[in-house]
């Protein structure tokens, strides 16, 4: 099926939003390896990645990259992030870790476990927001943000900043996920608390919204209209814009929750070369640039390489936790929140 790519920027945004990335992207440095790592990498042949990203997404970058580098088969052993450190942390007590590659959403879980990785930093390492970062030895190859999104069918009061999803205009009809999912969801709790207050949550409870388990499931729920509207991240709503749901977003100016994944090149991996020529092209500006403007991720490098259609980092600026105050108060006030909104673990 032909796609429409101007449908993912959103209304008016579409036509200038995709322009703009055309001509960022003729700007952007093709990445170039050194012959070393890509002989290294013929050798190789391939390798192994351990993945929570959406296979769907990851098997797109694979697609990308294998354009430059069709010598690399990449696997990926892809599994929801609870169950994905399970094995990583039973493979390494057996000491039967296949993994070249880990990728994983809860960073500070993955640094947890930092000596199993090797050291590397990508040629590109100074670029990057050090407040991105779980260790110097894992990089946020992925990089995601929370924007509100609604069905443009149900939805005729558009919100414009966090607090419009907190108004009775929208009782019965919010969604939301919970705040358990994992890195994303958590990213999303935490800036509610600090950046729009402690009286946010239960606002926002009081017009009782529609509680899901992951992004996807309520992004799902959105395009069938069980619920209208929604705080999402925004990569969980361009695949569905793209196959023509009525979806329109917005990113607030109050600022933009991001969260990252946290990659990294293991000790035991007997192909690292194959993985870093991976982990190099991914981090680089255009390979940053392809995770924004095919997949709907944002960066965590100071300055993006393309636009995203809808968000001026001038304006709404883009929100990355602490690393040290996220770990600390993350129970707490993930129990806090629960009790907010009636929920259990």
């Amino acid at each position: 099926m032909m796609i429409d790519r101007r449908r993912v920027l959103g209304g008016g945004l579409a036509v200038a939003g995709l322009a703009a990335n055309r001509r960022a992207s003729a700007a952007i440095p093709r990445f170039e390896p050194s012959p070393a790592l890509v002989e290294a990498a013929k050798r190789d042949g391939g390798f192994t990645n351990y993945t929570a990203q959406i296979e769907d997404l990851e098997l797109e970058t694979i697609a990308a990259f294998n354009r430059h580098f069709p010598f690399v088969k990449v696997e990926i052993v892809h599994q929801p992030g609870g169950q994905l450190i399970e094995r990583v942390r039973s493979e390494i007590a057996a000491n039967k870790l296949v993994a070249d590659m880990i990728e994983h959403s809860e960073p500070s879980t993955l640094a947890a476990l930092e000596s199993a990785f090797r050291p590397y930093e990508p040629p590109n390492a100074a670029d990057y927001r050090p407040v991105a970062l779980a260790s110097r030895r894992l990089w946020p190859r992925i990089t995601a943000g929370t924007c509100i999104a609604w069905n443009s069918a149900l939805i005729e009061n558009k919100p414009v900043g966090w607090c419009d999803i907190t108004k009775p205009d929208y009782v019965g009809q919010l969604g939301m996920r919970s705040g358990y999912t994992g890195g994303s969801t958590w990213a999303w709790v935490m800036f509610e608390r600090k950046v729009l207050g402690e009286d946010y949550w239960s606002r926002q409870a009081a017009i009782k919204p529609r509680i899901y388990p992951t992004n996807a499931a309520c992004a799902d729920a959105m395009v069938r209209g069980e619920v209208g509207i929604a705080p999402l991240s925004y990569p969980a709503i361009v695949p569905k814009i793209r196959d023509g749901a009525p979806i329109d977003y917005v990113f607030p100016a109050e600022g933009v929750p991001c969260f990252t994944f946290a990659a990294g090149i293991t000790t035991v991996s007997k192909r690292a070369a194959a993985a870093q020529l991976y982990m190099d092209w991914s981090l680089s500006e255009e390979g940053q640039a392809m995770l924004m403007r095919d997949l709907g991720h944002l960066t965590a490098l100071k300055t993006a390489p393309v636009a995203t259609p809808g968000l001026d980092p001038e304006v709404q600026k883009l929100w990355f936790a602490d690393r040290a105050e996220s770990d600390r108060v993350r129970d707490a006030w993930l129990a806090e929140w629960a009790k907010a909104f009636g929920m259990r673990q």
